[in-house]
């Protein structure tokens, strides 16, 4: 049998064929475009997604016998506003996570409400690119629009409403709404009350690995695919990454050096974060975790090299740095604000301790160093809980760098394991897919069954050390300067 993961992702859409041994049979992407309709708003067209992502499954399948295709899954672009009418007619554009417009609705719930009450409530305090807000801003601006909504939903929830008929969504990708009661799964009466709206409007909670339904027959008929087709509920992007990279049960980690970096670990118990640096969600394993998110990572990489070096040559530039441990000069990586542990949109990068004779590559070394230390700022939160966080599967772009993954495995004193499959949320998709198919009786199951590691990075006891003086320096550099930010 064959299982279609689909990655929504926030430039394309990346469709991804799996058999039942878990072998990769075609990857395409399709993509779309992304609309500023003013400064710091980002908005799509729901309608550009299901195109692309039909027209996606049609190529994808093409050299296959379609009469085999069983279940198809989701990881999706989290906290996206998706709302609907009683016609089933898009509202208006989709508001996206890196969306900005809503600064004022979120300082209301954090310092109005409260973020001790918000917190009791979901586990999270509000953030900028949440859901939450997102209605809230709807409801303030656009009172018409606000009064038609007759259903809310996240982008990826919107393909398997489009495929299935299902009003659906998982628990984590639905945690990342601020709308959710993640200790208890199911929605808060609370946060619910406060954005003006009635449980009858949100889709029904599900499991990531739970059927929501079967294709509709008009789209399996125009799919070419069976109408027994299964679609599961899917996940949130960095949840389903983290089932792509066997991430799933107790105390297990993930590392993600992409555009943006993400520490990601899952938990058989529900965690409450002191201050809630970090963002507590439902995992796709049936389960939680805990998650910091640095805004900027390879991007602070890709600015350095591209933007101020003039080059796109990478490892030319890493070529001569050596000397790991011994770099005097500091890079604060905030290119963007930052969100874990700080949750400070004013942030700003900053180079500290040059002298006169500090060199390129000194600086090149800082910038891959200091985004080591904001992700070890996010792993030293959870190691204060008593999670004993020892090793981490380590992903993308960021990773084809050995000399990063071996900064991030002594700045951070993990052995860091590189997984033969760097496929990210479609892959995890499609694993959710094959779960609930009953291909493989639980995720931890296909995990175990699917996830290879192809190389393995140990952190060295005097480098350890050495970064362990280093990054006490770096953690007061923010204090010190976030009255001048």
């Amino acid at each position: 049998m064959y299982y279609i993961g689909i990655d929504l992702g926030t430039s394309a859409v990346k469709l991804l064929l799996m058999d039942s041994a878990g072998t990769i049979r075609n990857i395409i992407s399709r993509e779309y475009p992304l609309h500023f309709p003013h400064p710091g708003w980002s908005e799509q067209d729901p309608s550009d997604w299901y195109r692309e992502s039909l027209e996606g499954m049609k190529i994808l399948t093409k050299d296959i016998d379609r009469s085999e295709i069983a279940g198809i899954s989701f990881g999706g672009q989290m906290h996206g506003l998706v709302i609907l009418d009683d016609k089933d007619q898009v509202i208006r554009p989709a508001i996206l996570w890196n969306d900005g417009r809503t600064q004022e609705e979120t300082d209301y719930l954090n310092h109005t409400v409260g973020e001790t009450k918000i917190a009791s409530w979901t586990a999270n305090i509000a953030f900028a690119g949440f859901t939450a807000p997102k209605i809230l801003w709807v409801r303030k601006n656009e009172p018409d629009n606000f009064r038609r909504i007759c259903k809310i939903m996240l982008p990826k929830d919107y393909l398997a409403y489009m495929l299935s008929g299902s009003f659906c969504t998982d628990l984590s990708d639905a945690s990342g709404m601020l709308l959710v009661d993640v200790k208890n799964r199911r929605w808060s009466p609370e946060m619910l009350e406060i954005c003006g709206i009635t449980e009858s409007q949100l889709p029904k909670l599900y499991e990531s690995y739970e059927p929501v339904g079967t294709l509709k027959p008009s789209v399996a008929e125009e799919l070419g695919f069976p109408r027994t087709v299964k679609i599961i509920a899917g996940a949130g992007d960095n949840a389903a990454s983290a089932v792509g990279t066997g991430t799933v049960g107790n105390e297990r980690c993930n590392l993600s050096l992409g555009t943006s970096g993400t520490l990601f670990i899952s938990s058989s118990s529900f965690v409450d974060t002191p201050n809630h640096a970090l963002h507590s969600f439902c995992h796709a394993d049936g389960h939680y975790h805990l998650m910091g998110c640095m805004l900027s990572a390879a991007s602070c990489n890709k600015w350095w090299n591209e933007e101020i070096l003039n080059t796109k040559d990478y490892a030319g530039e890493q070529a001569s740095i050596s000397r790991l441990g011994e770099n005097n000069v500091f890079y604060l990586p905030y290119l963007m604000g930052e969100r874990s542990p700080h949750n400070d949109p004013s942030c700003k990068a900053a180079f500290i301790g040059m002298r006169m004779d500090t060199t390129r590559a000194e600086m090149t070394q800082a910038v891959l160093e200091g985004v080591a230390f904001g992700l070890r700022d996010s792993l030293e939160i959870a190691r204060s809980l008593g999670l004993h966080i020892t090793r981490s599967m380590i992903v993308g772009g960021g990773s084809k760098s050995k000399l990063w993954m071996n900064i991030c495995a002594n700045v951070m004193n993990l052995t860091l394991d590189v997984p033969a499959i760097q496929e990210g949320p479609s892959l995890g998709g499609a694993m959710l897919a094959a779960v609930g198919c009953g291909e493989f009786a639980s995720v931890e199951d296909a995990a175990d069954r699917i996830i290879h590691v192809t190389d393995t990075i140990e952190p060295d006891p005097v480098l350890t050390e050495k970064y362990e003086e280093k990054y006490n320096r770096f953690r007061k550099f923010y204090p010190a300067l976030k009255g001048l930010f």
